[in-house]
């Protein structure tokens, strides 16, 4: 079933939401309450999105299940703790600086390559992928066609970043251990091992992102 969030679910008994209720269940609401816990560790559950992180390689259908959890006790589809993408901010910068160092780059190289990783690979693509998932899916695969029911767009950019992480993993780590020996020699193998991981990557991908939808 697509994950949507009724609008009015929390409603008083005469259909009006009450104050306290609408600030809560507002995009704005939600974003702000994110944002600050960027800045308090120990209010991230680091432990949860390590469990996460393994789960999306060994049954990413477990992760949304969580997700599906989560709707039903705090009425929200996205996280609301951002443990499971500082994890990700660092993971990004510990495999470009390996990348980085396998491929001999130098120091400004490597700030490129980190630079492009985090802003156009993951965050630009992701907001791309995320908008437009969320225009599709609120446009033609809410089942219940109501304006009380949508898809949230935090929803859409958190399947992206579950896709996205073994994707990395796969590329950024997995495959360091054959481009200098195997990938660029310029061989037939050279050729099909990189291609195969790039298969499995995307493929990974596009089937998290499936789960996600499903």
């Amino acid at each position: 079933m697509l994950p949507t969030t009724l609008v009015n679910s929390g409603s008083q008994g005469n259909g009006v939401l009450s104050p306290r209720d609408a600030a809560r269940h507002t995009a704005g609401a939600k974003r702000y309450k994110y944002l600050r816990r960027l800045f308090h560790f120990r209010q991230m559950d680091f432990e949860f999105a390590l469990w996460q992180m393994l789960y999306l390689f060994t049954s990413p259908q477990r992760v949304y299940r969580n997700f599906h959890y989560r709707k039903q006790t705090k009425d929200q589809w996205a996280r609301d703790d951002p443990a499971f993408l500082v994890l990700l901010s660092i993971w990004l910068c510990v495999s470009t600086v390996g990348f980085g160092f396998v491929l001999d780059m130098g120091f400004f190289e490597t700030i490129k390559l980190l630079l492009w990783v985090v802003f156009i690979d993951c965050v630009g693509v992701g907001l791309l992928i995320a908008t437009l998932m969320w225009f599709i899916s609120n446009k033609y695969l809410v089942k219940q066609q109501n304006r009380d029911y949508d898809v949230e767009w935090g929803y859409a950019f958190d399947v992206h970043l579950n896709a996205f992480y073994p994707l990395l993993v796969i590329l950024h780590f997995i495959q360091l251990f054959f481009i200098n020996y195997v990938i660029i020699s310029d061989s037939v193998i050279g050729y099909f091992v990189g291609n195969t991981l790039w298969l499995i990557a995307i493929g990974y991908y596009i089937y998290v992102t499936f789960l996600g939808y499903s």
